[in-house]
């Protein structure tokens, strides 16, 4: 055996200095200052691509700073605006992790589709376009299981990403570490198992004090967003910027962005202390100078919550032009007015569910003739609602705007177990209703109740076919992405095979259409002096004929919006009977959701224009009565379907 010594061995140098660097401790970096050392932006997930800096989001420093194992902070909540960084913050946090603070980590999305799609877009660039991260992750061509789409291998942790609609994937291991993205997004339920928040953040607790949760979103509705909740618990913190001219530390609130009517280009932000205009080119500025500050005390002391709006967007991002232009454009839309304050303001929507009274809907009744259809409806719907010994029938002509009409009431005695009940349907499918033009106009579509004796509805609309009648089902809630899906196959063979051609099911998100009902209720209508100068009704006016009795207007208002709480604690809005019968509100409920199923929601200018065209009446004699109101879809040799889309873009 040799006795040299082992300093005389070839490369002993280098095994020494590797075995010193191996000994070092790594350097304490927060996950700002990790992010700003290593993270490469890919062009495939960023709009500036390179190295990432946090500076450019100066608002996001002190919320992935807490996200560091040097601060005592356990659960960081941000409710925020759409597209201010914060997920790029969260790529940042699971950067961090893999590099510089190994431990199981979960990251969940909405749907685990959702998760497959961070994975290619978020994740797999994160990996790839950082040198620090990528050596520790093994390709994802490698043969070993260590990469997949929804999990990421490295040396001492792993990250696990699922969907919050799977309750397997949310309790599929232990996790030191939690990003919980688009948390409002989240079903109420994990496959019947709880709340997905609840489930995931169980998965942490051995952690103890050591644990990490980063929960941010866009809230949605008051009383349902679950991001609201989390920061109305936190310290709520609000981020304050200096007047570039007093000096005085404020947060940016939307009241205090003034511009001139018509003209968002005119915009700047008043000073809440000096009153003196702000402009945009100012922005940059007071956001480098800008600090967090606490504006309550929190229930649990380790958790710390943040809440910034689209009023903070780094210079050539969301401007405060955009905002303007924006808000002017919402005016008159509560649909889009929420996805206003969803999105650019970061608040949540209150959604108006109380219910009108029915005295003032009765006595603002109108009056035209019994039976016919008043000059600006184009088209009928009808909601029918099945009962054990009867099946009531409301009729609602549409024009333009979604403004209706009540066209007629029908009340078919005998339940669904016979025979003549359905043909009495029938023959209402077969009616006409004359329109104040002397067409004759049939109801374009019929929805229907599948709530009692399903299987008879469903036999009956197979016999009428999908054209014209459509089978619903109500389900509650407002998380929707539309308030009607479908339809879906329910008709199957003795084999279970679903048949294509058989009866089909359409999802109706009833909350939704009776909130919208009852904000249509409530509309300002003009004075009769007002009308004979030529100004029109609002858009979703809801208009009542002088024959509507007070039990009808009583059932159109028979429910009313209100906040409960679950044996968790936790609230959600629900609709809840002020009366025993509700007959009127589904029905318009029902035949709102026909007005959706064939596109009116939809609809092209041209396809207004045909409608109105088809009220026409011709000059010369007339054999049999004029049809209109006839829903004509487009020849295609393509496909079969009545639309593709999606409600509120």
């Amino acid at each position: 055996m040799s006795n040299r010594s082992f300093a005389e061995f070839d490369g002993a140098e280098q095994i020494l200095a590797a075995w010193c660097d191996g000994m070092r401790p790594d350097p304490r970096l927060t996950v700002s200052q990790w992010a700003d050392q290593h993270r490469m932006l890919s062009s495939r997930a960023s709009a500036e691509p390179g190295r990432y800096r946090t500076a450019r989001t100066p608002y996001m420093r002190d919320i992935m700073d807490a996200l560091s194992p040097t601060s005592p902070v356990q659960r960081v909540v941000f409710m925020k605006a759409a597209q201010v960084g914060a997920t790029e913050a969260g790529c940042c946090f699971i950067g961090f992790v893999i590099h510089h603070a190994p431990g199981p980590m979960l990251c969940v999305q909405p749907t685990v589709e959702m998760a497959k799609r961070a994975s290619r877009q978020r994740i797999d660039p994160l990996i790839d376009e950082s040198p620090a991260i990528r050596e520790r992750v093994k390709p994802a061509r490698s043969r070993d299981a260590g990469n997949t789409m929804l999990s990421k291998d490295f040396p001492g942790g792993t990250l696990v990403l699922t969907g919050a609609n799977s309750a397997v994937g949310l309790r599929s291991m232990p996790a030191r570490y939690l990003f919980l993205d688009e948390v409002d997004a989240y079903p109420a339920s994990a496959d019947e198992e709880g709340d997905p928040v609840g489930l995931a953040e169980a998965r942490s607790l051995t952690f103890a004090h050591r644990r990490k949760a980063f929960l941010a979103s866009t809230p949605t509705i008051r009383g349902m967003s679950r991001i609201e909740r989390e920061y109305e618990a936190s310290d709520q913190r609000r981020f304050f910027v200096p007047c570039p001219h007093c000096g005085t530390m404020q947060w940016l609130k939307f009241e205090r962005l003034k511009w001139d009517k018509g003209q968002p280009g005119s915009v700047r932000y008043v000073c809440e202390s000096c009153d003196q205009d702000i402009a945009e080119h100012h922005k940059g500025t007071m956001l480098a100078a800008g600090e967090w500050r606490a504006t309550a005390i929190a229930s649990d002391p380790g958790t710390i919550g943040f809440h910034i709006s689209a009023l903070y967007s780094p210079p050539g991002w969301q401007s405060w032009r955009d905002i303007a232009r924006l808000w002017e454009a919402a005016q008159g839309n509560d649909d889009a007015l929420r996805v206003f304050k969803n999105t650019v303001l970061g608040e949540t929507w209150t959604e108006s569910g109380e219910a009108p009274d029915w005295q003032r809907l009765y006595d603002r009744r109108e009056t035209w003739s019994n039976g016919t259809v008043p000059a600006g409806g184009l088209f009928l719907t009808a909601g029918a609602d099945v009962q054990k010994d009867r099946v009531e029938i409301d009729v609602w002509a549409w024009g333009r705007n979604l403004e209706s009409w009540l066209i007629d009431h029908i009340v078919i005695e005998g339940g669904p177990e016979h025979a003549e009940t359905w043909t009495a349907l029938e023959r209402v499918l077969g009616q006409t209703w004359t329109h104040a033009n002397g067409a004759a106009l049939r109801i374009a579509r019929l929805a229907i109740d599948t709530g009692y004796e399903a299987s008879a509805v469903y036999t009956w609309g197979r016999k009428m076919g999908v054209a014209s009648v459509s089978p619903v089902k109500g389900v509650e809630g407002f998380n929707r992405s539309s308030p009607v899906s479908g339809p879906t196959y329910v008709d199957a063979t003795e084999g279970g095979k679903k048949i294509r051609r058989g009866a089909r099911l359409w999802i109706v998100a009833v909350s939704t259409f009776k909130s919208e009902t009852y904000r249509f209720l409530r509309l300002e209508r003009p004075t009769d002096e007002d009308l004979a100068s030529g100004v029109r009704f609002p858009a979703g006016t809801v208009h009542l004929p002088s024959w509507a009795e007070s039990e009808w207007c009583k059932q159109f208002v028979a429910e009313q919006l209100v906040t409960v709480k679950n044996r968790r604690g936790f609230t959600k809005l629900e609709w809840q009977k002020l009366r025993e019968r509700n007959e009127a509100l589904d029905c318009r409920v029902y035949a709102r959701a026909a007005a959706w199923i064939v596109g009116a929601d939809r609809w092209p200018e041209a396809k207004w224009r045909d409608l109105e065209a088809q009220l026409a009446i011709s000059e010369q004699a007339q054999t049999e009565e004029p049809q209109a109101g006839q829903i004509r879809r487009p020849q295609t040799r393509r496909s079969r379907r009545v639309f593709h889309s999606s409600y509120m873009g």
